[in-house]
């Protein structure tokens, strides 16, 4: 029809044909079929899958292959051609079969299924320039490829070919590894005899120059300016930055997929040791901002960035990525992909597998085998977890509620989803924690148990994240010899995840080694230069626990300019000014400690009437905990002993305890948070606990000792004491002492 447009678009065009086919067929033509029929099926046709291209239509003694990337093309017919060459090693060369091959570049026709136009010739036209056995690209192909394959070529120059107006740059592929990142010209004249040695110190520094190229791609080619005006400097290592996927979906509701497409290539190359890739954090501070790939390398001191975008449509999607040398400007690559829903892990291994074959990095044997390896096979639970995840990055009480649903559902979908579990624990270690207990619905007990429940779960198939959740509890426990072991499997399993080196740091510091763990936390800031306020708190300790009191003063003030409500920064910060004798600095932090909840502040410390108790910093040297007492006690605390003054008089027997709490009803609080709780037993042990512990069990006497068997918790023995200066009225008669805390109560 004379109206109907003619359909155009840009792709690499791959030709291949049999050399000497008439011949092999005249000398045995069942075997020649059968040969190449096999050949066919077991590597052509899975190679092209493999590299994505489109076989639009074979011949008997060859085939016309479409990719959307010179990069695939080069890669698919390299494959092909190692493969074909270790195949025929044993074939008496009169039966061999070999392929010629061009790949051009170029606008194409499309027609149905057919595809015509030069693009298509000068691909044919180039497959019979071709060597037997070997690849003829175009310098079109070259300028997309010369820079992203562990291969050499070999410039032909222009070539005048049949049909084709103007001559066409061609390049010889060089497949012999030891070519590798080498562009060589091809031989045009005679050199004479007192040109040798110039020659051969040419050549020499060529190829030399052209294997450091290879070797080390990344190593930074800029100009002193450039890199003086880097906020950070730029690490051996190849280093890169993954921003925030563009959500095109044209939905908002779809924003938790691009965002989390973008996490998860930074947790898959988090994974290589030998790569430098930015946190999330730092990432994720340019979304949805119009930035400068200059700029992104400059703030955060990275030389590549990877950038893309996310369609989505029910259950089809289109993802594009390009990665970009921050330093020109200049793409390494560009590709869009194609897939539905469960394509998607696909899709991400593929992008990974580009910037690691663009950056030419090394795998290590254990991160080949983890490549191997994904989290979940279940897209509906993938999804599941990255809308919860979308929730949880926001870190606020509303959020840690959302978050909830979603991982509960994705582990629902897959049982064995440790990575959904590792976030339902954190969720919940992180909420008893922080005193966000209540937005999800339940007492700090309550949360402490689901989350020890989960990360259990999380354990049967661990992850960073479960590995340094546990290293944390750990610490908290006091087995600092299994923390350490934990917080090193987190570092193992993600090589550049700032959060692991944080937790190992935090660990070292209380540990009595803050030197070393001050290196890991500097390490978790680089990696993350958008840091939270936990990096400045732990590497302000460190310096405090070194007796570098001036240090630790700017490094922990640093931190409260963040944030003014992190009770772990006023203990230190009120801990270096009484060291360095200023007192009214100290009184001003001790006031907003103390409109803190209590719970979270300074070890047995009095200022006036009001005692600041209850959370004692997991330091395991004495000496350090006696420094931190020392500056505490220097900035006007004085330490404050015996808060009930209970007398070893006044504690039960088993048979008192008995009398008082079986088949009676006890009403208390807990001292700090003014939690209440009630605990009704009947006459034979069994209770029923509300408010602060909502939970049911059995109550037995061991020897002085009061011992509940709960449903939900682990058994937890106490002693009682009666308080002299309390009442029943005041709700504070009796005082009972567990490993948790003391608790007054009244007896009904």
């Amino acid at each position: 029809m004379a109206d109907e447009r003619i359909q155009r678009r840009l792709a690499a065009i791959l030709s291949v044909d049999v050399v000497g086919y008439s011949r092999l067929m005249a000398v045995d033509e069942t075997g020649t079929l059968a040969q190449l029929k096999a050949i066919r099926k077991e590597l052509i046709d899975p190679t092209i899958a493999k590299w994505h291209g489109r076989s639009v239509k074979t011949m008997g003694d060859g085939e016309l292959v479409e990719f959307a990337s010179a990069v695939d093309a080069v890669q698919q017919a390299a494959e092909v051609q190692q493969a074909m060459t270790q195949r025929n090693e044993n074939v008496p060369h009169e039966k061999r079969i070999e392929f010629r091959v061009g790949i051009n570049v170029g606008d194409i026709i499309v027609e149905e299924d057919d595809i015509y136009g030069d693009g298509v010739n000068v691909a044919a036209r180039l497959e019979a320039l071709s060597d037997p056995g070997g690849i003829c690209i175009s310098g079109t192909a070259f300028d997309q490829v010369k820079s992203k394959l562990e291969f050499g070529f070999e410039d032909l120059g222009p070539q005048t070919v049949k049909n084709i107006p103007e001559p066409v740059r061609a390049y010889r592929v060089l497949l012999e590894p030891e070519s590798a990142g080498t562009v060589v010209t091809a031989p045009k004249r005679r050199i004479v005899p007192w040109q040798w040695a110039a020659a051969a110190a040419t050549i020499g520094a060529i190829i030399a120059a052209g294997a450091i190229s290879w070797l080390r791609p990344w190593e930074p080619d800029l100009d002193p300016a450039v890199i003086a005006r880097m906020a950070h400097p730029l690490p051996e290592r190849p280093s890169i930055a993954v921003l925030p996927f563009t959500n095109m979906s044209g939905d908002v509701e779809q924003e938790y997929f691009a965002d989390g497409m973008s996490e998860d290539l930074i947790t898959d190359l988090s994974k290589i040791s030998g790569l430098f890739v930015i946190a999330r954090n730092s990432s994720f501070i340019y979304k949805g901002r119009a930035v400068d790939v200059s700029e992104v390398g400059r703030e955060l001191g990275v030389r590549y960035v990877l950038e893309g975008s996310v369609r989505r449509s029910n259950n089809q999607m289109r993802v594009t990525a390009q990665l970009i040398d921050t330093a020109t400007g200049g793409h390494l690559w560009a590709e869009r992909y194609d897939g539905t829903l469960t394509d998607v892990f696909e899709l991400q291994d593929r992008v990974r597998e580009k910037i690691i074959a663009a950056l030419a990095v090394k795998l290590t044997p254990t991160e080949r085998a983890q490549k191997e390896v994904r989290e979940t096979s279940n897209t509906n639970a993938y999804d599941e977890f990255l809308q919860g995840w979308s929730h949880y990055v926001k870190g606020t009480p509303a959020h840690f509620a959302e978050a909830v649903p979603y991982f509960e559902r994705a582990v629902a979908l897959d049982p064995d989803y440790g990575r959904a579990f590792a976030a339902l624990a954190s969720t919940y270690l992180s909420a008893r924690i922080q005193g966000w207990h209540g937005a999800l619905g339940v007492t700090p007990d309550d949360a402490l148990e689901r989350g020890l429940d989960h990360l259990r779960q999380a354990m049967r198939k661990p992850t960073s994240l479960a590995h340094q959740e546990m290293s944390g509890l750990l610490l908290q426990q006091r087995k600092f010899e299994r923390a350490l072991v934990e917080a090193d499997r987190a570092i193992a399993l993600n090589a550049n995840e700032p959060a692991g080196y944080a937790a190992k740091g935090r660990l070292l510091i209380f540990v009595g080694r803050a030197s070393e763990g001050a290196n890991l936390v500097r390490r978790a800031m680089r990696l993350n230069p958008n840091y939270p306020v936990d990096y400045l708190f732990f590497l302000g300790v460190a310096q405090y626990l070194m007796q570098d009191d001036r240090n630790a003063r700017d490094t922990l003030e640093r931190a409260r300019k963040l944030t003014d409500a992190h009770p772990g920064v006023l203990t230190f910060l009120i801990a270096s000014y009484g060291r360095l004798g200023r007192p009214r600095d100290a009184m001003s932090a001790t006031a907003k400690l103390l409109a803190l909840d209590k719970a979270a502040t300074v070890p047995r410390f009095r200022i006036g009437t009001t005692v600041l108790e209850a959370h004692i910093w997991p330091l395991k040297r004495p000496a350090d905990l006696a420094r931190l007492r020392d500056g505490l006690r220097k900035a006007g605390l004085p330490e404050f002993r015996d808060e009930w003054k209970l007398d070893r008089k006044q504690r039960l027997t088993g048979a008192e305890i008995k009398t008082i709490s079986f088949g009676r009803t006890h009403s208390g609080h807990h001292p700090r948070s003014r939690l209440k709780f009630t605990i009704s037993r009947t006459g034979d042990g069994k209770f029923s606990a509300t408010g602060l512990w909502n939970d049911s069990g059995t109550s037995r006497i061991v020897g002085d000792r009061i011992c509940n068997k709960w449903t939900k918790y682990s058994e937890s023995c106490a002693v009682i004491y009666k308080n002299p200066a309390g009442a029943k009225d005041t709700g504070d008669e009796y005082i009972l002492v567990q490993r948790s805390g003391a608790y007054p109560f009244a007896v009904e």
